[in-house]
């Protein structure tokens, strides 16, 4: 990658990771008004649109998102494959008393539409920042392998707020960010990955609006959400194709 483009890569990515910090850091943490974190994570997509539009891929072949309509079979098949697990995880965990649950309810649909856009707004950004801005530049340059672990360190790296936290959280977005990066590469288009990330976050809300529980192991909730985004990454690697080797570049034939 010539010099120049470098540079603005890495300027690109960093203006994304700040926006993308800021609904949380400013909206939630110094303002707690929910508007501003609404707003801020507009403002994220309005940026990463104008970035998107400055590579030659266009603005959403740049994040890996280009032919939306083609990838809905397999984004979908993933949203609800990851709300399965996640409720399923809650219900082990309730008989292993990782979680005790205090009630059941049956949640409105205005509630459950709130929810969807909720979680799908900021999961697709941290998906841009994480995985769709880099795999456009690396995904034919870097080994589908070395990808997925950069890509998931970068994915424990984005929660600055949450790094304090210690090891195993870290250990657990780490291996949130192996199913999905793993997604990415098998399917070669960030939507399947939105798929996963997506129905995850969705069945977090899910199953505290239908069973509202409390968290009584810590280690134990984080080693059930990790199992259970290892088996994600063994069902896209069973449904999937192995991508192809890239093929070397053609030597340039010798000057006269």
């Amino acid at each position: 990658m010539p010099v120049r483009r470098l540079w603005k890569f890495i300027a690109g990515f960093t203006l994304l990771f700040l926006a993308y910090q800021l609904p949380e850091g400013i909206g939630q943490r110094l303002l707690g008004s929910f508007p501003a974190q609404a707003a801020l994570l507009l403002a994220f997509f309005l940026l990463a649109y104008l970035i998107g539009r400055t590579r030659s891929e266009g603005a959403l072949a740049a994040y890996a998102l280009e032919n939306p309509g083609r990838w809905w079979r397999p984004l979908l098949a993933l949203f609800l494959l990851a709300i399965a697990l996640k409720l399923l995880t809650v219900a082990l965990g309730a008989r292993l008393g990782v979680f005790q649950i205090q009630s059941s309810t049956a949640p409105s649909a205005p509630a459950l539409a709130f929810a969807l856009l909720a979680t799908f707004l900021p999961s697709l950004a941290e998906d841009i920042v994480t995985r769709g801005y880099w795999f456009p530049a690396l995904g034919e340059l870097w080994p589908p392998a070395a990808f997925v672990l950069a890509s998931s360190t970068l994915y424990v790296l984005n929660h600055i707020y949450r790094l304090a936290t210690g090891p195993g959280e870290w250990l657990m977005l780490f291996a949130f960010g192996l199913a999905y990066a793993l997604a990415l590469v098998r399917f070669r288009s960030l939507w399947p990955a939105v798929g996963l990330h997506w129905g995850w976050n969705f069945g977090n809300a899910l199953a505290a609006s239908i069973c509202p529980y409390n968290v009584s192991s810590l280690p134990g909730s984080r080693n059930l959400a990790i199992a259970a985004h290892l088996l994600m990454a063994v069902l896209v690697l069973a449904v999937t194709p192995a991508p192809e080797p890239t093929a070397p570049p053609s030597p340039r034939p010798p000057r006269p």
